[in-house]
């Protein structure tokens, strides 16, 4: 967040928050919905994020029940408002960041990874009924009501961002028609400094931002990770699709794996097609060619098989 207060103000404010000397105050890697600050109090290590999106941090508190070993997710302490904006404090995990990883890590973050995704799908399912096909289709919809409006007509401006978008949108919808309607936990925004895992990358460390969370198909998280891995070569060299297709947490149920390929495929469009999207309503034109070109190819390549995986 580029609005973030000065670490004077966090300063002031935290001290009389707390009624407690603050030690070790900084100005954290933050999201682009928050600035984030590290700090300790009584030599407990906390975080504070400010940013406009309370309901991100409602949804991070939400989180905490998916706590598990594989799944470690921060606790929120506390939400309220301050500085004219929401925010949050949380106990402070340490870690690097997953797509920090090298090519030569690969096959240690590999099982890492595979053991996040089955943390993931593995958290009891919620009492309502999935709409993961709706959820799929509704992204690509530029609705007014969301914070992020107003992109569609700026790719419709570009002749050759629009033909991509709509043969995206084209391809998802066919797909997407034969998705299962699974309710898995899906955290929709691993990476992009959502992860923090161990030196030796043998173990996640903490998983937070859940604002981009919902339940569907366990698939979609591994795409996540296929998707920018042609950001990220470590992540790249890891595999994660053929890992997943071929590891026993996810092949021991009956038909999780059926038509893994196509959906894979939808999920990889989807992420693709969203994310002109994004780049064109933030106005990164780098980011969006970037990602024009690498969705163009997936579109191109069709779905990956089990093989080439």
């Amino acid at each position: 967040m580029t609005n973030g207060p000065s670490l004077e103000e966090v300063g002031r404010f935290l001290t009389d928050h707390h009624d407690r000397t603050i030690e070790g105050l900084e100005l954290l890697h933050g999201g682009f919905w928050s600035a984030a600050y590290g700090y300790s109090v009584d030599d407990r290590g906390l975080v504070l994020r400010v940013g406009q999106l309370r309901e991100g941090f409602e949804m991070d508190r939400e989180a905490m029940a998916y706590n598990a070993p594989d799944l470690p997710v921060p606790e929120v302490l506390e939400i309220g408002d301050a500085f004219e904006k929401a925010y949050a404090i949380s106990v402070r995990h340490h870690g690097r960041f997953l797509e920090t990883v090298t090519t030569d890590e690969a096959d240690a973050v590999g099982p890492t990874i595979v053991r996040l995704l089955a943390a993931l799908k593995s958290s009891p399912p919620p009492a309502t009924p999935s709409r993961w096909r709706d959820w799929l289709i509704d992204g690509l919809v530029d609705d007014p009501r969301r914070h992020v409006s107003g992109w569609r007509a700026k790719l419709a401006a570009d002749p050759k961002l629009d033909s991509l978008f709509r043969a995206c949108e084209s391809r998802i919808r066919q797909l997407a028609a034969s998705c299962p309607e699974r309710s898995d936990l899906v955290h929709g925004d691993l990476l992009h400094s959502n992860v923090l895992i161990s030196d030796d990358a043998s173990r996640v460390n903490a998983v937070f931002s859940w604002k981009c969370s919902t339940r569907g198909d366990f698939l979609f998280d591994a795409a996540w990770c296929t998707f920018w891995g042609a950001y990220h070569p470590g992540i790249a060299a890891a595999n994660v699709f053929h890992r997943v297709v071929t590891d026993p947490l996810f092949t021991v149920e009956p038909r999780a794996l059926e038509g893994a390929t196509d959906r894979h495929h939808c999920y990889e469009l989807q992420i693709g097609a969203t994310h002109l999207g994004w780049n064109a309503w933030v106005g990164d034109e780098e980011g969006l060619r970037a990602v024009a070109v690498h969705t163009a190819m997936i579109l191109k390549r069709g779905p990956l098989s089990l093989d080439e995986s």
